[in-house]
């Protein structure tokens, strides 16, 4: 029934936003093409939450796998067979950079369409309504800002401003507390959107349409944004915002998850999955494990690690020396790094070096398949190493992350904001000083509702939390902020946005934030080995809008990757 629904809601609200959208001016000035009787601001909502977190193909390709992920080092491309090295995002490409950025800045118009229809004097008026959009509005504008910087926030939805101005990612992190705040207000005890026609229930993805659950979304989103933002420049609102969020409802056990259910039926041109990249493109668009996730996994004996990833294939490799160019005097380093990461694995193999009938020096190793071994490939290897990073001897995503549609196989969902998060934020807040309580209690909490959603046995969570150092908030004020950072960030594990942020705001893990030095084996990319800090902004920036955009890079700094974001000064 949730599936019918979800279809009729789709197919309702891309009629309406078809429609809205051949005229966006004068939909935003009057939507008369229905009226409340015949549809309901209900299926809006679906339409909003799956555009935002799980849009057609082209653009969940683009963004989120080609760049977001891959910043996050929680996905990497580079073996041998892949259409790319690893270098690819590293190195500024404009078309995939211009994918990413249309579908973000785009998502304005549908976010738009809504807000006029359900606010006041709207034709679907409900203030309800209005409040989840306000709420939708902040999930997208911390997503979109924190991408890019400088975005259009205060004139963004006005229909009479074509060109909106940037607003500083300081105005905007204060903004969308304040329509947060306005967001509780509006729910404030209630805990469903009206009667009749206006229930929301199933065509909301996130909560089945309870308002209290979209309240304590909106109150742990404030205090997201409200830490990241603590201790940026200008930042005055964000000690009174983290204190104000502390002291309200958040979202921290296992009923309050946002996650969003992948459909297995919609076509991936309305609503895509990694699945639909992974089985539509052969092994050439598929993609590894990363090493630092997957070290941190294996070395702290974590129960996730097979529920994030699948063992190695293993077996016999053969590496062989290249007949030219740059590669031939570096074989045996290559060789050597790539043994040396099923080394660090604990990969038991047997190894014999030998020739070829061209006279080409050869290694062969042979991995014993009997053993089930988890391999991370490391991040950002360049095309010189290409030909020995073989796809056998690293971690492919879990089956249930890259299932395909329509094969009765479950598929994980997307992840809106977690409980564990929740609690995170929470031990974050008491280990800085900004709140009192027990931040070891929360601490494993939020590993303990990460653990969950990924179905992990809770005697193995228990083990977990009771013998392992990773577990302990037990060091000096640095590392146990450390930890809290390296376990949002394993948690944020296929949402590569918040992953991504995660990294740039905390600087962990450090072995991303630090970037790359050695081209022998690395991706040097645009910014010459540094960590990305943003992305571009795409074509569509200057051809719609290029004064604004200019401006906006006149204060914020070059439209370059390496231009460090405010909330990360």
């Amino acid at each position: 029934m949730k599936k019918e629904i979800m279809r009729i809601g789709l197919a309702v609200a891309t009629l309406l936003f078809a429609i809205s959208c051949s005229d966006f001016d004068e939909i935003n000035v009057k939507p008369n093409a229905f009226t409340s009787d015949e549809v309901s601001a209900k299926y809006f909502v679906t339409e909003t939450q799956i555009q935002l977190y799980a849009p057609n193909r082209f653009p969940y390709w683009r963004a989120q796998l080609i760049h977001w992920d891959r910043f996050a080092g929680q996905f990497c491309f580079g073996f041998n067979g892949s259409w790319w090295t690893d270098a690819l995002s590293y190195d500024y490409n404009s078309g995939y950079t211009d994918a990413a950025y249309d579908y973000l800045a785009g998502y304005v118009t549908s976010l738009s369409a809504f807000m006029n229809f359900v606010g006041e004097g709207g034709e679907l008026e409900n203030q309800n309504y209005y409040a989840i959009g306000l709420i939708m509005k902040g999930l997208y504008y911390q997503t979109y800002t924190d991408v890019f910087g400088m975005v259009p926030y205060s004139e963004a939805l006005n229909p009479d401003i074509i060109t909106p101005t940037y607003d500083s990612q300081a105005a905007i992190y204060q903004g969308v507390i304040a329509e947060l705040d306005e967001a509780m207000d509006i729910i404030g005890d209630a805990t469903v959107t009206g009667d009749g026609v206006e229930v929301l229930a199933e065509n909301d993805l996130f909560f089945g349409g309870d308002l209290q659950q979209w309240k304590k979304l909106a109150n742990s989103l404030k205090l997201r944004m409200a830490l990241r933002a603590q201790g940026a420049p200008g930042a005055d609102f964000a000690t009174a915002a983290i204190a104000e969020a502390l002291a309200g409802d958040l979202l921290v056990t296992d009923m309050d998850n946002a996650l969003m259910e992948k459909d297995t039926e919609i076509s991936q041109w309305s609503n895509a999955a990694y699945g639909d990249v992974w089985h539509n493109f052969g092994v050439g668009s598929n993609w590894t494990v990363g090493k630092t996730l997957i070290d941190y996994l294996q070395t702290n004996n974590d129960p996730r690690l097979p529920m994030y990833a699948q063992p190695i294939d293993g077996g016999e490799v053969v590496f062989t020396e290249p007949v030219e160019g740059e590669g031939v005097a570096l074989f045996d380093k290559h060789v050597d790094f790539i043994l040396a990461q099923l080394d660090n694995a604990g990969v038991s193999y047997t190894r014999t070096d030998g020739t070829n009938g061209d006279g080409l020096a050869t290694v062969t190793i042979n991995v014993a398949t009997d053993t089930p071994y988890y391999v991370g490939q490391p991040t950002r290897l360049n095309g010189l190493i290409y030909t020995h990073v073989k796809e056998a001897l690293f971690s492919r995503p879990a089956e249930i992350i890259i299932n395909a549609k329509n094969q009765g196989n479950d598929i994980f969902p997307e992840i809106v904001f977690t409980a564990a998060e929740g609690n995170f934020l929470q031990a974050e807040a008491i280990v800085k000083g900004l709140a009192s309580g027990d931040a070891q209690t929360f601490y494993q909490e939020g590993i303990r509702q990460a653990m969950r959603i990924w179905n992990v046995d809770d005697a193995a969570i228990e083990t977990f939390l009771s013998t392992e150092d990773m577990a302990l908030l037990n060091g000096s004020t640095d590392e146990n902020l450390e930890k809290i950072s390296i376990q949002r960030w394993i948690a944020a594990f296929t949402d590569g946005g918040e992953a991504w942020a995660i990294v740039r705001d905390s600087g962990y893990p450090s072995e991303l934030a630090e970037g790359v030095s050695d081209y022998d084996l690395y991706s040097a990319g645009t910014l010459n080995g540094a960590y990305p800090q943003r992305m571009r902004y795409g074509t569509n920036a200057y051809n719609t809008n290029g004064p604004n955009t200019e401006a906006a890079n006149a204060t914020q700094g070059p439209d370059m990757q390496g231009t460090t974001l405010w909330f990360a000064q």
